[in-house]
Parts: structure tokens; C-alpha cells; sequence
């Protein structure tokens, strides 16, 4: 076998650590570099590679009904590390795929630390990376450190987009009043690791409610500094008080919303719920589903107590909030993630443009593969755009108008929906039974051909790749 020279992957996030697997997956050797702990972040807790800052969850594990399981099982199919540690580690969380956040790091770090074409270096690295590095893949997330942002704003002319990013609050589970809260996944439906009753959810009246919608308008949030004020919020990671204030509604329309739950003690739907998800293996942490923010720490205490059930709660950690940075990818980036202004250098996770955990880890998968292929001399076929792998990498590398300067302005963090898939030839207009369809039922039957279709084509292109690689 030909001596390879090594990949760099610059960060050991989810993206960077997906991609260095890939790329030793690959029998190319990689060196990944994380700069923590000599230097940490606004967010990180450990020097774990992998660390969850936000929620635990990976979300929705149905791959029939769902773009978000759809890629979770994509990525399975394509031998993610990520995936394989959610797996091994996953807590009960109804349909969706939540995880054990020191165990899921605890077990990519291992692996990554036994694989023996992988080597980890700790220590930042600043600036660009040495001229001698020739593939390198920088996957520093949306905290990449100040040094090497500049650099890139120096090479490319560009000034990033920003927004913000807001953590949910963790609450002990035995400072819950399980008197009130009660255990019950929407629609009771299980998931890949639960049972049905995977939430603590917490019955607001509407009395109760109106008063808590008081309180969080009026809470005192933090202060934004000058360069920080103009930068917009992702709206998939809204703050709960920032909701709040777009109307007094959106809270019980959204991560508040009462569907498919009753509360036992009066068999009723409530008005609005408050919901909490497993945080830990040992189920003694639970976290607050949807209630990112910015309220300062004594307000949120504050605050949070008037939900019914979380009178005495006791916090294991109070919601925080980080800017977050992203290139205008379509304009920057060529469809195998370089950098067109110096090739060299490739990105992956949410620099890119992806929001999401499982968004960003896919797109570390991709440019892993892509930096192993281009060092052994092989062709860099992307996944078919009807998966969800290549819905995401069209997404970051064209499908948007551009202006007269070649930059993309509509260009957000987007998730992985259906929306990012070509559509049907043919959409669906009876059931298997040869019933006619309609409404609901007939988006969800084109959900479920969308997925059988992306995952039929995947399964082409991973076997096509096998030959070549072969």
C-alpha cells in the first residue's frame, strides 16, 4: 500500500471528528487538531472531542417520515462515527435520538485516540495553517477562534454572517414535582430508545401561562456588546424570550405546544406544556426542551420556577448564549468544500452554512471522504442530490441566486427538510390500499417515497464508491 502524507482536520467538534474518521476510514493517515484544553471557549465544559454544548438531542430518528432520520440513517449506512456513538449511547426521548453527552464523547474520543492512522494534537492553531500542510480541513464550528477568523476574512475578502446560539437550561430530576409533572412522549410514541413516556411534561393553565409570558417579556436579558447588536438569530435556535416577543401565542404553538398529551390528574389537554428530555445516562439530569436564552442567570431562576412542577427546581446549569459564524458558502466554497480562493483548504460543520448537530457531522463525513479521494488520486463523486448527504452539500455549494459580486444573499444555516430534495416526477395520489389520498396523508406518502428513493440511491453511489476505492 502507498504511503499517504497526512490530512490536517483543524477543530474536534462533530464535523472535525467525523472527517478525520473518514478520512483514516480511507487508510489515509490524519492528524486532528483541537485547541482545547490550552485554550477553551465560551461553551465547552471539557476537552472531550465531540462535546455536546446544546441539547443532547439528534432529533428525529425516523428515517421514513423525517429528512432529520433520514440522514441519521444515510450516515449510518456510510459508516459515521457520530452515528455509531449516538447509537451506543442513546436515552430515552421518545421518537427522537437523544444521547449520553459524556458518554458520546468519551467514546468518539476513544476511538478516534486507538485508530492507528489518527494522531491528536492539542493546541490552537492560529492563523492559517503552514503553507507545508497541502490538504487540510477546517472544521472549528461555529467557535472558531478569533485568529484563524480573521485569517479567512483576510484571504477571501469576505465578512462572515453571524447569528446567535442559545443553550436550554439542565434541571436535577429529583428537585421536580413529579406530583404535577407526569412522563409521556407526544402521541405516546416511542423511539429509538424509549418508551412512549420519555418526557417530564409540566401543565400550564391558562392563567399560568398568560403570567409566564409576563414574566419572560419582562426578565432581564443579556446586554448584547456594539459589534454583536446587528447579528440576526437562527430561527431554529430561537431564545424562548425572543419567541416570547414575536407574540403572546408562539410559545403554544411551538416548543409549548399541548398536542398529543393529557395530563392524568385531570385527563385533559393542557392549555400549554412545558416539556423535559433525559440529559444523562443515569437519568438524574433533565433539560428543557426548546428553552434557549439569554435572560441572566438569576432571572431565569427566577422565571423558570413559575412552571408548574419546577417550583424548587434546582439548575445543574443555566442557559447561555454564543455568536456563531458561517461563510457565504455558495460563493466561497466549490462543490467538494474547498475553498476556491485557496484550495487547499477545505470546511466542513457549521461554518458551512448547516445547522445541526447531525447537519454539521454529516458534512465532516463528506469532507473527509472528499480530502481522502483527492490524496489517493480518486474522482470526488458527491452523493446523488435526492439523499440527504447530497440535498445538504447542494445546499451549501449552489442552489441559491447569486448577485452581481457572485455572492449568495439569501443564503441562512438551514437544517436538512424535504424541502432540499429534488421533488417527485410523480407525487403520490393513492395509498398502497389504491385509497385516494389527500392532505396530510398524501405529504406524508410522499415523504415516505422520497426516503425509500434516497436511500436506494445512496446504497448506488456507496457501492459504486466500493469499486472505485477498490
Amino acid at each position: 500500500m502507498t504511503a499517504h502524507t497526512p490530512i490536517h482536520v483543524i477543530g474536534g467538534g462533530l464535523a472535525g471528528s467525523e472527517a478525520a474518521w473518514q478520512i483514516a476510514s480511507q487508510g489515509v493517515p490524519a492528524v486532528l487538531h483541537e485547541m482545547r484544553p490550552e485554550r477553551m471557549t465560551d461553551a465547552h465544559k471539557t476537552e472531550g472531542l465531540a462535546e455536546l454544548v446544546c441539547s443532547n438531542s439528534f432529533r428525529s430518528d425516523d428515517w421514513e417520515n423525517n429528512a432529520v432520520g433520514l440522514l441519521h440513517e444515510e450516515m449510518r449506512r456510510a459508516g459515521s462515527l457520530i452515528l455509531a456513538a449516538g447509537d451506543r449511547h442513546k436515552l430515552p426521548a421518545g421518537g427522537a435520538l437523544a444521547v449520553d453527552r459524556d458518554g458520546f464523547s468519551a467514546e468518539v474520543t476513544a476511538r478516534l485516540s486507538q485508530h492507528p492512522l489518527v494522531t491528536i494534537e492539542r493546541g490552537e492553531v492560529a492563523g492559517l495553517p503552514p503553507a507545508d500542510w497541502d490538504s487540510v480541513i477546517v472544521a472549528t464550528g461555529p467557535l472558531t477562534s478569533p485568529a484563524l477568523s480573521e485569517a479567512v476574512k483576510t484571504l477571501t475578502g469576505e465578512t462572515e454572517l453571524a447569528f446567535f446560539d442559545a443553550i436550554a437550561p439542565v434541571v436535577h430530576l429529583e428537585s421536580i414535582d413529579q406530583t404535577i409533572a407526569w412522563k409521556q412522549s407526544r402521541y405516546d410514541k416511542a423511539g429509538p430508545a424509549g418508551t412512549g413516556a420519555d418526557y417530564l411534561n409540566c401543565p400550564m393553565s391558562k392563567d399560568e401561562y398568560e403570567a409566564f409570558i409576563d414574566a419572560l417579556l419582562a426578565g432581564e436579558k443579556t446586554t448584547f456588546k456594539d459589534w454583536e447588536a446587528s447579528t440576526p438569530y437562527f430561527d431554529g435556535c430561537l431564545p424562548v424570550e425572543v419567541m416570547a416577543e414575536r407574540g403572546r401565542e408562539t410559545l403554544r404553538f411551538g416548543p409549548m405546544k399541548p398536542v398529543g398529551l393529557s395530563d392524568p390528574r385531570t385527563g385533559r389537554r393542557p392549555y400549554a406544556v412545558v416539556q423535559l428530555r433525559q440529559d444523562n445516562a443515569l437519568g438524574t439530569l433533565w433539560n428543557m426542551v426548546g428553552f434557549q436564552t439569554k435572560l441572566k442567570h438569576a432571572e431565569q431562576v427566577r422565571v423558570f420556577r413559575m412552571i408548574p412542577g419546577l417550583g424548587d427546581a434546582e439548575f445543574a446549569r443555566l442557559g447561555g448564549l454564543h455568536r456563531n459564524t458561517f461563510l457565504n458558502s455558495p460563493k466561497l466554497l466549490d462543490t467538494s468544500l474547498r475553498l476556491k480562493a485557496e484550495p487547499r483548504l477545505r470546511f466542513a460543520g457549521q461554518i458551512t452554512g448547516v445547522e445541526g448537530y447531525v447537519e454539521s457531522a454529516a458534512i465532516g463525513l463528506l469532507a473527509g471522504r472528499f480530502a481522502a479521494w483527492e490524496r489517493k488520486g480518486e474522482p470526488l463523486s458527491p452523493p446523488p442530490p435526492t439523499t440527504a448527504l447530497g440535498a445538504l452539500i447542494a445546499h451549501i455549494t449552489g442552489g441559491h441566486l447569486l448577485d452581481a459580486g457572485g455572492s449568495a444573499p439569501s443564503f441562512q444555516p438551514m437544517n436538512i427538510n424535504y424541502g432540499l430534495l429534488p421533488p417527485l416526477d410523480d407525487a403520490p395520489t393513492s395509498g398502497a390500499d389504491g385509497r385516494r389520498l389527500k392532505g396530510k396523508e398524501r405529504g406524508a406518502e410522499k415523504k415516505r417515497i422520497m426516503s425509500r428513493r434516497a436511500l436506494r440511491e445512496l446504497e448506488g453511489w456507496l457501492a459504486e464508491r466500493a469499486r472505485v476505492d477498490a
